[in-house]
């Protein structure tokens, strides 16, 4: 099998982490604390770029959508709505080797925009303009 047959070991690698997320979700059920603590310690493991731009969309989702509750996602900052569904996330470049992060959107986002909107967004350097940017995002999203 090739790599273009089936998953990257970085797919696979990711798909083990989030079964590893969700069992250590299951047990710890909907604690804040123990999402936070989660969240907390996988942007401490990132490479620091990454860890930047995790610190600042950790601080902004935190301020601007108090009500989201943080997860980690495949092993990615994330945070989720009450029903323990995550609404956005931070996909760190090195996580697959791409040459920028990315800021995603699920479904749940409300972030409609006719027949057609963007629901990730490319990020290279955490800026205050950035930071303002993803605060209306996320504002919009969660509204």
């Amino acid at each position: 099998m090739t790599a273009s047959d089936g998953l990257s070991k970085e797919e696979r690698d990711a798909v083990k982490q989030r079964a590893k997320e969700l069992r250590e979700q299951e047990k710890a059920g909907k604690s804040r604390a123990a999402g936070e603590k989660a969240v907390r310690d996988a942007i401490a493991k990132l490479e620091d770029a990454d860890r930047t731009l995790a610190e600042g969309f950790f601080r902004v989702v935190s301020d601007v959508a108090p009500h989201l509750v943080p997860k980690t996602y495949y092993g990615m900052p994330g945070f989720a709505n009450a029903e323990g569904k995550i609404v956005i996330f931070l996909q760190p470049a090195a996580k697959f080797k791409a040459r920028y992060a990315t800021i995603g959107f699920e479904d749940r986002a409300a972030l409609d925009d006719g027949d057609m909107w963007a629901t990730a967004f490319a990020v290279l350097a955490w800026t205050p303009e950035v930071e303002q940017r993803v605060s209306e995002l996320v504002r919009r999203a969660t509204s």
